[in-house]
């Protein structure tokens, strides 16, 4: 197939581009690159130095022999070069990566919010629009987040997008009605991803768009068959305390020798998934396309759950690291439950990477290898949900005043 990366210079998208062209597709990445600004703004770099996307693609066709192709562009801001592009390409497939994807970033200011919404609502409403007036017959998989259901615990699994209720009419009869699976965004990002669901709900019904939305857990883990090929083809690694995912950052603090920091009691409960299961679920999920007509297609894709305590201990006995437990810069429970189903890509053939200390390994080692780049001021997540909070949030860069919250 001919397949749009959106985003595809990212964490997930670049992995996912190598490995969709290594299965013989032909692959076109169109990104603004607003990623790598983003890390001249915080002032951090990738753990991994990365080249620039044009080099990698250059390394790639002389490591595979595949074709990579990169089209400089925003979603957000440059509609009507979104549908020329369209129309000149015809993808038989869109992946759709190209949101800003982390929950920290999105609550560091009202600059952060707006840019938020405008760069993810902006890109989901004009590549569906433009698949309408184009009337290309794509299939379109979004990255999602199992963050738009919240954290809060009722004691039953959640299902993979839908709900089957029972409402009482003005007869007081008992209907069967389905719906969406409520949302219960945690910060202004997971808003955007909830207001995506119903963008795709209106134009799947609509227009007849076939769409599927993955609702993902937290990714951890670097490399995938395809990226450690060549050291230029290295994914990016985020270790700050915006974009670095929480198993990924405990392994980098147990690296340099830098307290665990568990924010609260470290009872919340997170589902993951390894970034090897992530292209391969994507690859699944093409395989497995809606019809014209049929209801957006939601897959729950997380291999399993972890308390964030947990995997602190976990990382602090394999490595030996001390635990800081810090007030919590986030608005949640202090404690949560999360039973998801998965049956979907079980189904379809996923055998889950699950945690283990040989992958464990390879990401420390990693961090080990390039720790001369990580600068330890950016370690700490400082960014806050409410001004309330951001007044309790430890800052200490060099983990010399670390408080406990005990």
């Amino acid at each position: 197939m001919r397949i749009a990366v959106l985003g595809g210079d990212g964490f997930c998208g670049w992995p996912t581009s190598l490995h969709l062209s290594n299965l013989g597709h032909d692959v076109h990445i169109v990104d603004n690159l607003s990623r790598r600004w983003i890390d001249t703004e915080l002032g951090v770099q990738s753990l991994t130095p990365m080249d620039s996307i044009q080099e990698r693609c250059r390394i790639w066709k002389q490591v595979s022999g595949n074709e990579i192709h990169f089209h400089l562009l925003d979603l957000a801001k440059e509609y009507q070069r979104l549908r020329l592009w369209l129309e000149e390409y015809r993808p038989d497939a869109i992946i759709h990566f190209a949101e800003q994807r982390a929950a920290p970033y999105s609550m560091k200011s009202d600059r952060h919010k707006v840019y938020t919404v405008d760069n993810n609502v902006s890109a989901t409403h004009n590549l569906l629009t433009a698949l309408v007036e184009t009337e290309i017959d794509a299939h379109l998989v979004h990255l999602g987040t199992m963050g738009v259901y919240g954290y809060s615990s009722v004691g039953a699994a959640i299902p993979e997008g839908y709900l089957d209720v029972e409402i009482e009419n003005l007869e007081g009869e008992k209907k069967g009605l389905e719906i969406l699976y409520p949302t219960r965004p945690g910060s202004v990002y997971h808003m955007t991803k909830s207001l995506d669901q119903i963008l795709f709900q209106f134009y799947a019904q609509n227009d007849g768009l076939r769409i599927t939305d993955l609702h993902q857990g937290i990714v951890w883990g670097t490399n995938t068959d395809q990226t450690s090929r060549h050291e230029q083809l290295i994914n990016r690694f985020d270790y700050d305390g915006d974009y670095g995912t929480v198993l990924n950052r405990f392994l980098i603090q147990a690296a340099i020798k830098y307290p665990l920091t568990v924010h609260g009691t470290g009872g919340q409960t997170r589902a993951f998934i390894h970034i090897q299961d992530t292209v391969r679920c994507v690859e699944l999920a093409l395989s497995d396309a809606p019809e014209r007509g049929d209801r957006v297609k939601i897959f729950n894709q997380m291999t399993e759950t972890h308390r964030v305590r947990d995997l602190a201990e976990m990382v602090a006995k394999l490595t030996g690291s001390e635990i800081a437990f810090l007030p919590n810069p986030r608005k949640e429970a202090a404690e949560n439950d999360l039973i998801v189903k998965n049956d979907s890509f079980l189904t379809l053939g996923l055998d889950p990477i699950r945690l283990e200390s040989g992958l464990l390994d390879e990401i420390v080692h990693i961090a080990e290898k390039y720790a001369h780049r990580i600068d330890r001021k950016h370690v700490p997540a400082v960014s806050a949900w409410t001004k309330d909070i951001a007044r309790r949030v430890v800052r200490d860069p060099e983990a010399v005043h670390l408080k406990s919250v005990s």
